[in-house]
């Protein structure tokens, strides 16, 4: 039997110490060669948006692929691309770690409108205050001095 699942991840991580190094003029360059990266991979892209600080990922997985390794291949191979290419001068790399949280089919059109609303909703709340809201909104333990 083949196997059937429907988990959609809300995947978050940062730039390295949280710098402003994704500049807008070329952020859809960016998610585009990240979309590229999920979907060689056979995972679905449903949303994917930013800040100049960090990212906002919202994807199923293919059976076969595991998060961890979905994170990695898109941090490793944007980095890469991100440097070959200059559009980014000042990235220098990611931040270790990422955040990754589940939803149901009945919150998937909210946790697009949020990421598609994302320079809207950074008008009211940073990075690490949003941050610490999803870890704390999904019940997830964490060490403060992460978060810095």
């Amino acid at each position: 039997m083949s196997p059937y699942t429907q988990i959609y991840y809300h995947i978050v991580f940062s730039t390295k110490h949280r710098k402003p190094t994704l500049n807008s003029k070329h952020e859809d360059e960016l998610y585009k060669y990240i979309w590229g990266i999920i979907k060689n991979k056979k995972c679905t892209l449903y949303r994917i948006n930013g800040m100049p600080d960090h990212l906002h990922i919202f994807t199923s997985l293919h059976p076969t692929v595991r998060l961890s390794d979905l994170v990695k291949d898109i941090k490793v191979a944007s980095n890469l691309w991100m440097k070959q290419n200059d559009l980014f001068p000042e990235f220098e790399e990611w931040q270790e770690g990422y955040g990754a949280f589940t939803y149901c089919i009945r919150d998937k059109e909210m946790i697009i409108n949020y990421i598609k609303n994302q320079k809207k909703h950074h008008h009211a709340e940073d990075f690490e205050s949003e941050y610490r809201r999803l870890l704390l909104e999904n019940e997830i333990e964490f060490d403060e001095k992460y978060l810095l």
